[in-house]
């Protein structure tokens, strides 16, 4: 069966319990289920990873572009967190790996402190979801998966 990998940054396995006032009081737990529902109505199994170390995110996005050269994935959803205003790092894993990538962020980033207008990953990214809270990741899924059927 197909992958589609969900790849979320730091402070993402405080969601639930951090800022709930911006973020919602649902928790990685239930965003990880709420995709694997999604892709499993699409056919797909999910991928789904939280790491607060920036190497490790680009690891798996080498790895989620060689599942895509090897046709075992679609492509990743992900939420980089705060090293999406900061991580040129990313932005060239994902340029450089060739995987399609959909950028979801659970808050309208562009409604918040100005430092979280700009985004490295927006121009590598096929998509962005942004201000739809964690329904942002299902949205994000599907139109991963309608992008790579077209």
């Amino acid at each position: 069966m197909t992958t589609v990998f969900v790849l979320n940054g730091p402070n993402l396995n405080l969601l639930g319990t951090r800022n709930p006032e911006v973020y919602g009081t649902t928790t990685l737990a239930d965003v990880e289920k709420l995709c694997g529902e999604v892709a499993g109505g699409l056919g797909l199994t999910v991928d789904f990873r939280q790491s607060n170390h920036e190497g490790q995110l680009v690891d798996w996005l080498h790895e989620a572009g060689a599942e895509v050269a090897a046709g075992r994935s679609i492509g990743a959803v992900v939420n980089a967190g705060a090293y999406t205003h900061t991580s040129v790092a990313l932005h060239d894993a994902i340029e450089g790996a060739s995987v399609p990538v959909i950028e979801v962020h659970i808050s309208n980033v562009h409604r918040r402190e100005e430092f979280r207008h700009h985004s490295y990953l927006s121009p590598v990214a096929r998509g962005i979801v942004v201000g739809f809270g964690v329904h942002g990741y299902a949205l994000a899924i599907q139109g991963l998966h309608r992008l790579v059927q077209e």
